[in-house]
């Protein structure tokens, strides 16, 4: 009987055998040339009449019990609800934010603190989508009872068109400043590398004041003012190129 041999290709083993010897050479990667840029920043602001206002109010009551002080809150509360209800304020438009029920201790007495009775607070957020209505209102609120006044904060419906307005301009800020550096600098002025923008624009404080203050107060609604600041990172190369 004959046996039959079997060839065994041998040529990955001496490939690798020469790789490792350095017989054979793999080509370099290429170098990455950094890009040279220009860093600048663009500013831009849009202002606007608020078309919204957000009013806090509330009742506060004492009692020397707690289930007293809860009562009494809850019936004063409710006669402010309906007095909003009466105004053809809807319902979606007002709502709870902050209930409190807390015991009330005597003030200056040595030893341990004595409970002498129980404050209850209801807090509602009113939204009016009519600004002029914000004066009649605070006197409706403090007509029916209301005996805490937050604040009050002034809105623009449309701040984000305002805002994608504002993007716009400041990234042509960005480009003004970018251009007046590449001309001083000799340089050609080339597509953005990175744009960011610094911080988001958060709502208006509230504008306080005080509960005595409220009836007939005047409430000025002046303008609300958006702001955005973005920054760019342009290439540069040499003038002529």
């Amino acid at each position: 009987m004959r046996l039959r041999q079997t060839r065994i290709d041998r040529t990955p083993l001496r490939v690798a055998l020469a790789l490792a010897a350095g017989l054979l050479s793999v080509p370099a990667l290429a170098q990455v040339t950094p890009v040279a840029t220009i860093s600048v920043s663009g500013e831009a602001q849009v202002s606007a009449p608020p078309d919204l206002a957000e009013i806090d109010a509330g009742v506060s009551t004492e009692a020397k019990t707690a289930r007293e002080a809860s009562e009494a809150n809850n019936a004063a509360m409710g006669r402010v609800l309906l007095a909003l209800k009466g105004a053809g304020i809807e319902e979606k438009d007002f709502q709870t934010s902050r209930l409190s029920l807390q015991p009330q201790y005597a003030p200056n007495r040595a030893g341990p603190n004595a409970v002498v009775g129980y404050r209850a607070a209801n807090r509602v957020t009113i939204k009016l989508r009519d600004v002029t209505k914000v004066a009649s209102t605070i006197d409706l609120l403090v007509a029916a009872g209301a005996n805490e006044l937050g604040g009050i904060n002034f809105m623009v419906s449309s701040a984000s068109k305002l805002l994608d307005d504002a993007r716009e301009q400041a990234i042509a800020d960005a480009r003004r400043k970018a251009e007046i550096y590449a001309k001083a600098a000799g340089v050609t002025l080339g597509p953005p590398v990175s744009i960011s923008e610094e911080g988001a624009p958060g709502p208006a404080p509230f504008r306080k004041m005080a509960a005595g203050m409220a009836a007939s107060a005047p409430v000025a609604q002046g303008e609300e003012t958006l702001q955005v600041t973005v920054s760019v990172v342009w290439a540069i190369k040499p003038a002529g190129q």
